[in-house]
């Protein structure tokens, strides 16, 4: 897997530009690294590249760029320029909400016609369900995060006193850079309500276990856009593809061939 720039950042890319299908991989508040396992998936049958968002892991957010909907617009505008066609969208939590936005704002821009070719989200964020609230990320240390996240905690516990200076900064930027643009609720209380504006084939795939955002959000959102599938991955929290990877590609898979 490959370091490259996708408009001036640094992004992880996969897979041959002459696949048949581009895949745009967006991640959630804990960067890149967190959808890595995706592109190198996806590499097999499509070109997936995962642009670092700007503002995370030290890079420049530009002041143009002060919520979802403005980084879901420069992503879409990136993509016209670049001539996408057919694109698939996969997100994950932050990345989820992202995804969805574009898919709202392409359905009601005449020159993304044709661009957005489907949506695959992720325990994405974003929506606010009512009687389902979005975990306060901001209250939760290393230890709340990682049982809020985790079907097995452990395996998703970060141990903060072995970060290195460096780490910790970036860490600390990034969760700057996350209240900044998602804000502190990280949801939107228009979204839920624009999504039956979806018009290219929706799969939202849900941890059984994630307890940011739980699965009756997950399906709660599913329902809002026209012709979701919703798939829930058992023994897996926030992040089903990394921490169970096959159960993830098996819900994946069988969307992702019919289109």
């Amino acid at each position: 897997m490959n370091i490259s720039l996708v408009q001036g950042l640094p992004a992880l890319r996969a897979g041959s530009p002459a696949a048949a299908r581009t895949a745009l991989v967006l991640h959630g508040g804990g960067g890149p690294r967190t959808v890595a396992p995706l592109v190198g998936h996806l590499a097999a049958t499509m070109h997936a590249f995962a642009p670092t968002h700007p503002g995370w892991e030290g890079t420049t957010r530009p002041d143009s760029i002060a919520s979802v909907p403005q980084l879901a617009a420069a992503y879409l505008a990136r993509l016209r320029e670049i001539g996408g066609r057919d694109v698939v969208l996969i997100g994950s939590s932050i990345g989820g909400w992202v995804a969805l936005e574009m898919a709202v704002q392409a359905a009601a821009d005449d020159r993304c016609a044709g661009v957005i070719g489907a949506v695959v989200v992720i325990d994405g964020v974003g929506a606010a369900v009512d009687g389902e609230p979005v975990a306060d990320f901001f209250a939760l240390d290393a230890r709340g995060l990682a049982e809020a996240a985790w079907h097995h905690p452990e395996r998703g516990y970060l141990d903060p006193a072995r970060l290195t200076d460096e780490q910790r900064a970036i860490q600390q930027a990034n969760g700057r850079t996350i209240a900044a643009v998602a804000g502190r609720s990280m949801s939107d209380p228009t979204l839920l309500g624009r999504l039956d504006t979806v018009d290219v084939p929706a799969l939202v795939v849900w941890g059984e276990s994630d307890r940011i955002v739980t699965p009756a959000y997950g399906r709660a959102v599913a329902r809002a856009i026209p012709g979701a599938r919703f798939v829930e991955v058992p023994e897996a929290g926030h992040l089903p593809h990394l921490e169970a990877p096959d159960a993830t590609w098996a819900a994946k898979e069988p969307f992702l061939a019919k289109l």
